[in-house]
């Protein structure tokens, strides 16, 4: 039993045996002591004064002497005011340590053999052009979701819906067709989903140039832009390909080839991956069979013009298209059939969407759709709302090519992570194997944890530069700080088993009261579904432990006992960084 459970307890006794009140063990909320008072837990007594007819200073220090007298791991107290500063034992810090040394999964839970899973959408791209810094931030928020539900002790299936198929696939096919002279991966150099991407490009180029030509000629721009030619060939192209058209479909098959071969070497790049992939080409059908199935019982209705809708008025929406005119479907269509074939396939206990907060509206009618067309599962629907990723310079534009390819900013970090470990000189004992091994290492690192540090819910701004420094709140610190314990151990001598001593410093007991708070942290940031809790901690563990190693001599210690178990308490804090550096997807090197 840890010792907040062993306090709250003897409170909530307390409380009754003194005052008559009673209050269960969990309603009794401890605070970290703040730092200027003496203390490690404090209690708020104001919410007990009234029915204890005394005042707080003397109901807080009643509480005290009660807690002093049963609690064994309870050595003092102090009051101030209406709060109660209680002091826990040096006993309990040191017991607390040889309990958790050596456990190498700490702080993370197994997962129930019979657990319903909890299945997690992310990346979800399309089909022309390449991942980008936005799609950066969703594979690794989705990856790191993971993670962290898999450390609370959740079943996580990983899932990726490609968006294969659309009018914006047929501009880039379109493009191919009239300018590319036959270009391919092979005869450009080109990763396919760069060249298929320059290729949408292409077309965006081609039709701004139409709309422009036939403003100029007279037409209101909105009309020019559904009349301009490249625009009709496209919708034609589409409608082709619903159709099953063997020259569209052919064409279809190569360019997503040239795609897919491209995704899966940005995804090894990143170290994501998925349990299943679910292609929008074949979930669409489906939706279009819950359309009709709408039709039937009256859920949606079809326009005179024959497009197919659902009227979410009455829900504080607005009407919503489900099939074009031309019998083509829309995003909410497939979205649909995939969400029906991912509850069949897992009878999931919940169905979370990673996906921008661009896309709330379309999530709440998502969820309302499922809802009418009797899906009682619809409630198990979650979208978590991420904000966007912006740059010093602005937003991202696919149409325009001034977005940032996920590839090049890899590659990009992977050089400054170079030039800053020549700087610093942490690489002089590597091979020229290890180093490029360790770049690599320490630009991802920058890179997810700059990004995953922040509250998902929260737009961010990207800098590369400041990602990647060797002080601060950046992974590259947390990884040296790794590296460097590491490297204590190696030195020591000392077998890892804490030993028993009579007491600690402020700066072990520092570390040590943060590793005791490492599960909770975890069990509090997977319900919030947040990484960054866990990066936050993460920083807040490696910052107390170079506070420690600055001012306090470990290998140096004279004393045996004291000296191992200083060597055992960093071996710890390396568990620990170790743990929650992985739930957020990040490789923490054993040298530096």
């Amino acid at each position: 039993m840890n010792i907040e459970t062993i306090l709250q307890n003897a409170i909530s006794h307390l409380l009754c045996e003194l005052y008559g009140i009673e209050v269960e063990p969990g309603q009794v909320v401890l605070q970290s002591t703040k730092k200027e008072f003496a203390g490690d837990y404090t209690l708020v007594v104001f919410p007990y004064v009234k029915q204890a007819r005394k005042s707080p200073e003397m109901v807080a220090a009643e509480l005290g002497e009660g807690l002093k007298a049963s609690v064994e791991e309870v050595c003092d107290y102090n009051v101030v005011k209406g709060f109660l500063n209680i002091s826990i034992a040096d006993s309990y810090w040191t017991s607390f340590v040889s309990e958790i040394a050596g456990q190498t999964r700490f702080g993370l839970k197994e997962v129930p053999a019979d657990a319903k899973p909890v299945v997690i959408e992310y990346s979800s791209p399309n089909t022309n052009k390449p991942l980008h810094l936005g799609h950066i931030r969703n594979n690794l928020l989705g990856w790191s979701v993971s993670e962290l539900l898999k450390a609370d002790g959740q079943n996580v299936k990983r899932v990726n819906l490609v968006n294969d198929r659309g009018i914006h696939i047929c501009k880039s096919m379109l493009a191919w067709m009239r300018f590319g002279g036959g270009e391919t991966p092979e005869s450009s150099g080109m990763k396919g989903d760069h060249l298929v991407g320059k290729y949408y490009v292409e077309f965006d180029k081609h039709y701004k140039a139409e709309i422009a030509e036939l403003v100029a000629k007279g037409m209101d721009e909105e009309e020019a832009k559904k009349e301009a030619p490249l625009m009709k060939e496209a919708q034609s192209m589409l409608k082709r390909w619903e159709e099953g058209d063997k020259e569209v479909r052919d064409l279809w098959e190569k360019m997503n080839g040239w795609v897919y071969a491209g995704f899966d070497e940005t995804y090894r790049s990143l170290g994501v991956g998925f349990d299943k992939i679910y292609y929008e080409s074949n979930t669409y059908l489906l939706g279009k069979e819950l359309v009709q199935k709408g039709l039937d019982t009256g859920v949606l209705y079809r326009r005179d013009d024959g497009s197919v809708w659902c009227d979410l008025t009455g829900d504080g929406l607005d009407e919503k298209l489900l099939l074009r005119k031309d019998g083509t479907s829309v995003y909410m269509t497939q979205d649909l059939g995939t969400a029906l074939l991912r509850h069949n396939d897992f009878d999931a206990d919940r169905l979370v969407y990673v996906v921008g907060n661009e896309q709330d509206y379309h999530f709440k009618v998502l969820k309302l759709i499922l809802g009418k067309l009797g899906f009682e599962w619809a409630e198990k629907v979650y979208h978590l709302s991420y904000g966007m990723v912006e740059l010093p310079n602005g937003k991202m534009k696919s149409r325009e090519g001034t977005v940032v390819d996920a590839d090049d900013l890899i590659a990009d970090m992977e050089q400054t992570a170079e030039q800053m470990s020549l700087e610093h000189g942490k690489n002089d004992e590597l091979s020229e194997e290890e180093r490029k091994r360790l770049y690599h290492v320490l630009a991802l690192g920058a890179l997810k944890y700059f990004i995953l540090k922040v509250d998902p819910t929260k737009n961010m701004l990207f800098n590369p530069a400041e990602s990647i420094d060797f002080n601060g709140n950046t992974g590259p610190f947390i990884q040296y700080t790794y590296a460097r314990i590491r490297s204590i151990v190696r030195k020591s001598s000392q077998e890892l088993a804490a030993r028993a001593i009579t007491e600690v410093g402020d700066k072990e007991r520092d570390i040590i009261k943060l590793l005791h708070t490492m599960p909770s942290v975890v069990a509090q940031a997977a319900q919030s579904l947040s990484p960054a809790m866990v990066a936050n901690y993460a920083y807040d563990l490696a910052k107390a432990f170079n506070s420690f190693y600055q001012d306090t001599p470990i290998l140096r210690e004279e004393n045996e006992g004291v000296r191992a178990f200083r060597v055992t308490l960093c071996d710890t804090v390396a568990t620990a960084l170790r743990n929650t550096m992985n739930i957020l997807g990040i490789e923490v090197p054993e040298r530096m």
